[in-house]
């Protein structure tokens, strides 16, 4: 008996190891997919792992070549600090990361060595009393800061820089004599950290944030534009109204494509922040106006609402109107096909950077269907013959549908704006907007308030002509 438990006991810890080793082995694989997956989507990130192991490397040498190691010391440790923290994604993320931290590390510096060159001449104990009422003011006062929008937004980096050089510089100065040898030693491999970041960044396959906020831009016209074009076909298109039982996965996919966009203002931000020290190395130079795309992705995110309620109409189970649905069926589907195209126009236009007028003719006709669209349901109301609880649905579909036209009105405005601003190619550029183009050749043209101008195309080394 005793040795019949013993054998059993014995299997179920096999089968347990068994399974353990099974579920660690598929685990394994669903990493390795995982991994697969983001390096498929952006096979951009697998060459800044190997640029940050770079830099880590190169940064490494302070320590392996005994000439640097004999000037630098244990202070070179501060260089590989630099290339972990300040290394970013991109190069303009990479700039703004060492500036805010060198001048947060010059700031602390000095703030500390003054304060230990004053607090000399009191005794040892009056002088950490002091050091430490300082370090607790500088903490609250920098904690409490961080809460301000502004300095939470683009300058909580260089505050945490600065409150943790102060007190390092404090709390080291206040045994050791030689803290202003230790500061410029920190300082200097500081330096020689960030050379090595910004060249491994800038000469080794750059990645632009302005290159990224413009895709990122226009993959949200996109996004819309492919749920657009699916609405009328979901909707209309079939008898029996699709609800949120019977969405194939494919349509589950095509719905919360995208309200990825709903969450990007923050990614949005950060990127048009990044764009601004990358004015003298990327490819838009500093007359470029970023605060134009950041409108059109929140008119993007707005239009991205409405279709998020468009889609709680869609999916909801309440019995619509199957005459109404018929009567405004083909121009739904015809809005939807209009503003679809429209956006789709618009995300080439911002990739390539070419004239957006191409959709034009498509906001137009969505513009038209819409009035359509409303003397239907105003004809249908006032007709009678239809009861109007079972008309609800339907009627609050076109209405936020009409909305949806008007934010794509807005985007089509915004567009616009910005292919002037920019001088997107084959743009006729205003004469009020003449200053921000410093390199373009101006021909007057009498009795007209344009004028032909020579636009330089970021994509090409030579100009266009244009004019009214």
């Amino acid at each position: 008996m005793e040795l019949e438990n013993r054998d059993r006991n014995a299997g179920r810890f096999a089968t347990r190891i068994k399974s353990s080793v099974m579920e660690t082995g598929y685990g394994i694989v669903r990493l390795g997919k995982s991994l697969r997956m983001l390096g498929e989507e952006d096979p951009r990130r697998i060459i800044h792992s190997f640029k940050f192991g770079l830099a880590l490397t190169l940064v490494s040498l302070l320590y392996y070549v005994r000439p640097l190691w004999d000037e630098f010391g244990v202070s070179g440790m501060w260089a590989i600090i630099t290339v972990i923290v300040d290394f970013d994604f991109s190069v303009g993320g990479t700039l703004s990361r060492f500036t805010y931290r060198g001048c947060a590390t010059f700031a602390g510096a000095a703030l500390g060595a003054v304060t230990l060159r004053l607090t000399c001449i009191f005794h040892e104990v009056a002088q950490a009393i002091i050091i430490g009422a300082l370090v607790f003011l500088l903490a609250a006062a920098a904690a409490f800061l961080r809460f301000v929008p502004v300095i939470k937004e683009r300058y909580d980096y260089g505050v945490k820089i600065f409150i943790l050089t102060v007190s390092v510089v404090l709390v080291y100065g206040y045994r050791y004599d030689d803290s202003l040898e230790w500061n410029r030693e920190r300082f200097q491999t500081i330096l020689i950290g960030w050379a090595i970041c910004v060249m491994v960044s800038i000469c080794l396959w750059p990645t632009w944030a302005g290159k990224d906020l413009q895709n990122m831009i226009a993959m949200h016209m996109e996004k819309l534009a492919i749920h657009l074009e699916e609405f009328g076909r979901r909707y209309f298109a079939s008898e029996e109204r699709p609800t949120s039982s019977n969405l194939t996965d494919d349509d589950k996919t095509s719905e919360h494509g995208y309200q990825c966009i709903l969450v990007s203002k923050t990614t949005e931000e950060d990127l048009a922040n990044f764009t601004k020290w990358e004015m003298f190395f990327g490819l838009f130079r500093s007359r470029y106006s970023w605060e134009h795309y950041l409108k059109i992705g929140d008119l993007a995110r707005k239009c991205a609402c409405q279709i998020e309620a468009l889609g709680c109409h869609v999916n909801s189970n309440i019995q619509a109107s199957t005459v109404f649905d018929q009567r405004i069926k083909e121009l739904c589907i015809k809005i939807s096909s209009e503003l679809s195209m429209a956006l789709n126009v618009f995300s080439q236009s911002i990739k390539s950077m070419t004239d957006p007028s191409p959709a034009n003719v498509h906001v137009r006709n969505s513009s038209i269907a819409a009035k359509e669209l409303e003397s239907a349901v105003k004809e249908m109301l006032l007709d009678g013959s239809t009861d109007i609880l079972t008309m609800v649905p339907s009627a609050a579909t076109t209405v936020i549908l009409a909305q949806v036209v008007n934010c794509v009105e807005n985007i089509s405005e915004a567009v616009h704006e910005l292919a002037q601003v920019a001088a997107f190619k084959g743009i006729i550029v205003k004469s009020s907007l003449l200053q921000r183009f410093n390199s373009s050749r101006v021909v007057p043209v009498t009795n007209s308030e344009e004028c032909i101008i020579a636009i330089p195309v970021v994509q090409e080394n030579d100009f266009i002509l244009t004019g009214a």
